[in-house]
């Protein structure tokens, strides 16, 4: 989906600003990196690789998608859109729990991922509070339950499932970043 939108004038050459859009830039692109390198470790180790196989079973999972709706919208608002990427990051960051454990051997990858996803996290927090826009600050615990799951199969294929989401929920924020930079040349 394209974005749209107009630039917002209290970032227009903000040097600071374009500056912490291209650090995250990259920050995001090196999280959907490892985002990709735990979908191949999923792939590899359960043999679980093609979405379009498991649809039938994705059905009864109820796995949801972090809605990045504000993001994408004619009427694009960096204070809104920041807001549901903070909120989306923390909900992936709680579901790969789920990842952790059906992949024990990979838990330093896991914990890796949840710390980047922390930073950046705190990085639009911190980038919010300093354009004086409005801020959520979350508790630290995980307060949304984690999935259950009927079978160790469906558990698989619910952590399948939450890196698949977590890929395209990562592509959007990205692109959101990235249109971000392009409104507000240096």
């Amino acid at each position: 989906r394209a974005l749209h939108g107009a630039p917002v004038i209290e970032l227009s050459g903000d040097q600071d600003f374009q500056l912490f859009l291209q650090r995250n830039l990259e920050f995001t692109r090196k999280i959907r990196g490892d985002v990709a390198a735990l979908q191949r470790v999923v792939c590899d180790t359960l043999q679980l690789c093609k979405e379009e196989e498991l649809v039938l079973v994705r059905q009864d999972l109820n796995i949801a998608q972090a809605p990045l709706e504000q993001c994408h919208k004619r009427t694009f608002q960096a204070e809104t859109c920041f807001s549901q990427i903070r909120a989306g990051l923390r909900i992936y960051h709680g579901s790969l729990a789920t990842i952790q454990a059906l992949l024990p051997g990979h838990t330093r990858m896991v914990e890796t991922l949840q710390l980047d996803m922390a930073n950046l996290s705190s990085n639009i927090q911190q980038q919010m509070e300093d354009l004086g826009l409005a801020t959520v600050t979350y508790p630290t615990e995980n307060q949304d339950p984690l999935p259950t799951f009927s079978s160790n199969f469906h558990h698989q294929v619910g952590g399948f499932f939450i890196l698949a989401n977590f890929q395209r929920f990562l592509e959007t924020a990205y692109r959101a970043l990235r249109h971000l930079t392009s409104l507000c040349p240096t």
